[in-house]
């Protein structure tokens, strides 16, 4: 639902012509997603053409089969052929090869064996996190084994198999932890609960109901920190010179830092760190990102069309290369909305494709809008 269109997403913002083969009558099932899937669709599928075909007809899958002889990579679950041997297929899965990688998997079910829902929740309360980290990256992995595999198939001219997943792409995430406990021969405690590597690495509450988070991660942010926020016993005090110090001895002074911030209001503590240039973020709600500046910019957004005909702003490929973002070059299709345009490019005459959707194998009969 998100990995497989995270990739083509990718890849098709890059420039590649993405097709989606969507299932008839009503296309893909995320389409339809109520609740927090109620995005995945628009979000995931700008810059694509949709074809929607009926694949357990003979005539559906020998379109497809004319569609994959002539394309370059193919994203699905379905065995590689021997009638392209250029072609890079790449199959985005639970798990890599071993003793789960037929199990059935979803992002949930990852971070909760793979130990990032145990880090990110307090102790006892494991919790997942709060967008779909591993679907996205799996899909991510997989669109640079497709741009590595395009490019390994310059020099030999065959295509290979890629395959991706999402519980080891969680295992890169948890990696850092698994490692801490080598090192020391401590568990890495919770995120909530964890002794940090900095002493000022936190939320605070500000004085006018909002909250920000702040870090002082190093000796010279530590004096910027008390310079502009005028706080010179803290800079003065022997007992706080080093970031080493100053984690022994967060009791005795984040008090002091909550109380503070307490007595400002967030634009004035975001100010005033902007200002010092310490690492700052206010906390920010999804809604709250549509306003954002930075996000106004030109090429942060791209403007999509929602199946109710509203327009919404989404955020792009986040890559920019010689100076440029990537944007759109085809909206959200409608289902099957590029169906008779692509037959065509594959060699279909007009009344073999009218033939097609009359029988329902290809359709609807639409035009490119």
């Amino acid at each position: 639902m998100v990995m497989g269109p995270s990739c083509g997403l990718i890849l098709a913002d890059l420039g590649a012509d993405v097709i989606k083969i969507e299932p008839l009558p009503e296309g893909d099932n995320t389409r339809r997603l109520q609740g927090s899937g109620a995005g995945f669709f628009p979000t995931f599928n700008r810059n694509k053409r949709s074809v929607a075909l009926n694949l357990r007809m003979p005539a559906g899958l020998e379109f497809a089969k004319r569609l994959i002889k002539r394309a370059d990579v193919v994203t699905e679950n379905f065995r590689p052929g021997v009638d392209n041997p250029g072609l890079i297929y790449c199959s985005l899965k639970g798990f890599l090869s071993g003793p789960y990688e037929h199990r059935a998997a979803l992002d949930e079910v990852v971070q909760m064996m793979g130990g990032l829902a145990y880090m990110t929740g307090p102790p006892g309360r494991p919790l997942r996190a709060g967008a779909s980290v591993n679907d996205i990256m799996g899909g991510m992995f997989a669109a640079i084994g497709i741009l590595a595999a395009l490019h390994e198939r310059e020099r030999t001219g065959h295509g290979q198999f890629v395959k991706s997943a999402l519980f080891e792409s969680n295992m890169f995430l948890v990696a850092q932890h698994m490692t801490q406990y080598a090192v020391t021969g401590k568990p890495a405690a919770p995120m909530p609960a964890r002794l940090s590597a900095w002493a000022v690495y936190d939320v605070f509450d500000t004085g006018d109901g909002q909250q920000v988070f702040v870090g002082v991660v190093t000796d010279t942010q530590w004096r910027a920190f008390c310079a502009e926020f005028d706080m010179p016993a803290l800079l003065s005090d022997p007992a706080l010179v080093s970031n080493a110090q100053r984690v022994m001895a967060r009791e005795r002074f984040m008090p002091i830092l909550r109380e503070l911030f307490l007595g400002l209001s967030r634009a004035e503590i975001v100010h005033r760190c902007e200002k010092a240039q310490l690492p700052f973020a206010p906390i920010t709600k999804p809604e709250e990102l549509f306003d954002d500046p930075h996000l106004a910019c030109p090429g942060a957004m791209v403007e999509v069309t929602l199946a109710d005909g509203r327009t919404c702003p989404v955020p792009a490929l986040p890559i920019e290369m010689k100076g440029r973002r990537f944007g759109l070059r085809h909206d959200v299709p409608r289902v099957g909305q590029h169906s008779t345009t692509i037959a065509e490019e594959l060699g279909y005459e007009q009344p073999r494709i009218d033939q097609l959707v009359t029988e329902g194998v290809l359709g609807p009969k639409r035009r490119d809008a």
